[in-house]
C-alpha cells in the first residue's frame, strides 16, 4: 500500500501562487496515474488534474491555463503548480494515485485564497 503525503498549501491572495506537493513511500509511483482532486466547503470532491505514467495531463476546465500538473519519478513525486489563483479555488487539496481499480489518496491540504 503506497503512503501519500501532501504539503504546500496555505493563505494566498488572489492572483497568487502556491506549488503543492505529494510525497509518496511504499513503492513507485511510475506506473500510476496521478492526480489532483479539491473539496470546497460544502461542495463534492472533484477532479483538478491528472497525468499519466506517460506525462499525458487532463484539466478540469476551471483550472486550464491556471494549474500545472507535473511528476518526478526519481523524487517519487507529483507537483500541482497553480497561478493566477481565485477565491473559489479554496478548497482542501488531495493527492491521488490510481491503476485500475486501485486507488490511494493523501490527508489533503488546505488552500485558501483570500485578501
Amino acid at each position: 500500500q503506497v503512503q501519500l503525503v501532501e504539503s504546500g498549501g496555505g493563505l494566498v491572495p488572489p492572483g497568487g501562487s502556491l506549488r503543492l506537493s505529494c510525497a509518496a513511500s511504499g513503492r513507485s509511483l511510475a506506473i500510476y496515474v496521478l492526480g489532483w482532486y479539491r473539496q470546497a466547503p460544502g461542495k463534492q470532491r472533484e477532479l483538478v488534474a491528472t497525468i499519466t505514467r506517460g506525462s499525458d495531463r487532463n484539466y478540469a476546465e476551471f483550472v486550464k491555463g491556471r494549474f500545472t500538473i507535473s511528476r518526478d519519478n526519481a523524487k517519487n513525486t507529483v507537483y500541482l503548480q497553480m497561478d493566477s489563483l481565485k477565491p473559489e479555488d479554496t478548497a482542501v487539496y488531495y493527492c491521488n494515485v490510481a491503476l485500475g481499480g486501485f486507488n490511494a489518496w493523501g490527508q489533503g491540504t488546505l488552500v485558501t485564497v483570500s485578501s
